[in-house]
């Protein structure tokens, strides 16, 4: 059974797609304004404006498929499934073999031994089986569906460019005031920190792991269905490097 979080996300996801096929209108923020455009404001710690940075046409400037992203989350989720659920047939049952009583006389019905589904003990009748759930998307399609969603995220204003966050200490009180800054810290705000290949980046990880709402994964882990599900999308600066190492080879 999906758990509690799992529901909420698919929600999320769901709107997420709905809302990337129809067009915006313009609203502004009183903290930071949406940017529109592939010229992007890069912010720094404190939240203010320390330069600009021009993302990738080909990542952040694709038209929006937004059947391609509904079969990439539905794969993604299907092969969450672990498929182990498994129930004994009346034929895998421990129990005896022996004719429970006698054919006839006793005014019931005929039975021929305890482990038959009706009985406390027996069988379960058309019970799941272990069975493989996964579906299969190829690298192409996904490569796709991830760049629409990137690309609708960036048209609702949802992507922030961040420096400087590979020197934050490892603590989550400071990520915590670094969210603060840039308006990232509402109480259902789902924030997604994508941060550069490599292990180098450990202090980020250590730092917004324990925030509610906050994920961090690094630029070439992500997938549509993590950056749908989130509201808002924090790039540090140096990840978009690694996301055009990625994906555009």
């Amino acid at each position: 059974m999906p758990t509690v979080k799992k529901t909420v996300k698919k929600v999320a996801v769901k709107t997420a797609v709905k809302k990337a096929a129809a067009p915006k209108k313009a609203v502004v923020k009183a903290v930071i304004a949406k940017e529109t455009g592939l010229k992007q404001s890069v912010y720094d710690l404190k939240g203010k404006v320390s330069e600009s940075i021009n993302l990738p046409e080909a990542i952040f400037g694709v038209k929006v498929n937004k059947t391609l992203m509904t079969q990439a989350v539905r794969v993604y989720l299907a092969n969450q499934r672990r498929g182990t659920l498994s129930t004994k047939s009346r034929g895998e049952v421990k129990i005896s073999t022996r004719k429970i009583y006698r054919q006839k006389g006793t005014g019931r019905a005929r039975h021929g031994a305890a482990s038959a589904p009706i009985f406390v003990g027996g069988g379960i009748a058309f019970g799941p089986k272990p069975r493989d759930f996964s579906l299969k998307l190829n690298q192409n399609m996904k490569r796709v569906a991830l760049f629409s969603a990137l690309t609708a995220k960036l048209k609702d204003g949802e992507i922030k460019v961040i420096t400087g966050l590979e020197k934050l200490e490892p603590k989550t009180a400071k990520m915590a005031d670094v969210l603060e800054n840039l308006a990232l810290n509402g109480k259902k705000s789902q924030v997604l920190i994508i941060m550069p290949s490599g292990n180098e980046f450990k202090n980020v990880i250590k730092a917004g792991r324990n925030i509610k709402g906050v994920t961090v994964n690094s630029a070439n882990l992500i997938n549509t269905y993590e950056v749908l599900a989130n509201k808002n999308i924090l790039f540090m600066k140096s990840a978009i490097d690694s996301l055009k190492e990625t994906f555009l080879k």
